[in-house]
């Protein structure tokens, strides 16, 4: 009985078309108007919709906010729908195991069901969730990594290791797709250390004259120093011209100096939506792929829009995403904030900061809400500060909660005594409250927050409810 294949299910080139990287992405946009934008944004938000309300999760969702069809005419009305989250994705799942019904492939016949890739999350936060692409969506979100890379400034013929996991997770097979299909970079898939060992991974670099690391800046902090212990010097053995990962608010100079000088590029996504913002030559910020995502910033108690320049939730709607599973108004419960003003390149699109915390992590202590993955941009001023840290949650016997910082610093923790002050003032004045502070060796806060085990290290242990 004949079925449909991969790339027969789509027209790549048109893809590449409608969704440019290398020279045709400037291009196309450069002095693009914000009017055109939106255009193009509407015409394919409308696509989208028309595929979404034939998916019973959406058909759900929407009813029960009382939305009808016709209530949604343009990309103005977008308001109007319901947001949606991780906890509505599991939800779905639990009530129509084992994918849920979010993806549009119920009811369909064997010989009709186009191809799909299977994938989970990591399970950072929870339970992982399952995740469906077809071809035409898995190849954009693929050609916007790749868009991402180039527009840093990738070199022609560039041998990049990839520090993502494998397995079950989405991350590391993405990214090899999208730099085997849409750059000409030679790949190698290291993995995390549990599928290459650390001191495999440096001599791998070594062998094969690696000059671009991607992956989680942790583990690629960390494997600088496993090359230092080979007797391999980083700069000098190991030439890495470009880092490109998801750098959060730690300190970059620590992780460019650890490799030798080498240039870093943040760049965000999750897995339900791939690449949202991927930061240019000109590092000012992160620009979102516009033409593949409408994003709203949104307060994290009301969900209303945020002022320009205040943070607030990044919800996503892949405009994109016209296949299989559709995210339209998906919290990342991200927190991020737009940088205003023009850009060297005159691109209509806007500029975000980046990963400035999670609102799901997020610790209310006396009225004040407290993002613990911001709080390593906070201690990026401590000169011995070694990027490593973690906060912890606790409560004691008369019903107050407290927040401690176990902060990793390189120097003698006995013979800086002032040291903790220090940082418990810097603290108070950048968090607006007092927290604890406790310094440790280099590898202290190891074991909480899981570096060898995780891609991304935990940075919140909460024992309130312990």
């Amino acid at each position: 009985m004949p079925y449909p294949s991969y790339f027969e299910s789509f027209d790549v080139h048109q893809a590449l078309a409608e969704y440019p990287l290398g020279e045709a992405f400037l291009e196309t946009y450069a002095g693009m108007t914000q009017e055109a934008l939106r255009e193009l944004q509407n015409q394919r938000f409308l696509k989208l919709m028309e595929r979404a309300w034939q998916i019973p999760f959406y058909q759900r969702l929407w009813g029960a906010a009382g939305v009808e069809p016709g209530d949604i005419q343009s990309l103005d009305d977008i308001e109007k729908l319901p947001i949606f989250s991780k906890s509505d994705i599991m939800q779905s799942v639990e009530q129509h195991p084992p994918i849920g019904d979010f993806s549009g492939l119920e009811g369909l016949a064997p010989e009709q069901r186009p191809p799909v890739v299977f994938h989970t999350t990591s399970g950072t936060t929870g339970r992982p969730q399952p995740i469906i692409f077809g071809p035409r969506g898995r190849e954009i979100q693929a050609m916007l990594v790749a868009r991402a890379y180039r527009f840093m400034g990738l070199k022609p013929a560039a041998t990049i290791q990839s520090t993502y996991g494998h397995g079950m997770i989405n991350g590391g097979h993405y990214i090899r797709e999208a730099i085997t299909r849409y750059t000409n970079a030679m790949f190698l898939s290291a993995g995390t250390g549990l599928e290459t060992r650390s001191a495999q991974q440096v001599h791998l670099m070594r062998d094969f004259g690696v000059n671009v690391l991607v992956g989680f800046a942790d583990y690629i902090k960390k494997l600088a120093s496993v090359a230092e212990e080979n007797g391999l010097v980083p700069g000098k053995d190991i030439k890495i011209d470009m880092i490109i990962g998801h750098l959060g608010q730690e300190t970059r100079a620590a992780l460019s100096e650890a490799w030798g000088g080498a240039a870093l590029y943040d760049w965000y996504g999750v897995a339900d939506t791939g690449c949202i913002a991927a930061e240019g030559p000109d590092q000012n910020g992160l620009y979102v792929w516009e033409d593949a995502h409408y994003l709203e910033l949104l307060d994290v108690d009301t969900n209303k829009p945020v002022a320009a320049g205040d943070a607030g939730n990044m919800v996503v709607t892949c405009l994109y995403k016209d296949d299989v599973y559709p995210v339209i108004r998906f919290n990342t419960c991200d927190i991020t904030e737009e940088i205003p003003g023009e850009n060297p390149f005159k691109l209509p699109f806007k500029r975000i900061r980046g990963f400035l915390g999670r609102s799901d992590n997020m610790v209310k202590l006396r009225g004040i809400n407290v993002y613990p993955h911001g709080i390593g941009g906070m201690l990026a001023e401590l000169a011995s500060f070694t990027g490593e840290y973690v906060c912890v949650a606790e409560r004691d016997d008369t019903g107050r909660e407290n927040l401690t910082v176990l902060v990793e610093v390189a120097a003698p923790v006995a013979d800086h005594p002032a040291m903790t002050e220090e940082c418990t003032v810097m603290l108070k004045r950048k968090l607006g409250l007092e927290v604890g502070v406790e310094l440790v060796q280099p590898g202290g806060t190891a074991q909480l927050t899981e570096l060898e085990k995780r891609q991304k290290p935990l940075r919140l242990i909460d024992r309130r409810f312990a």
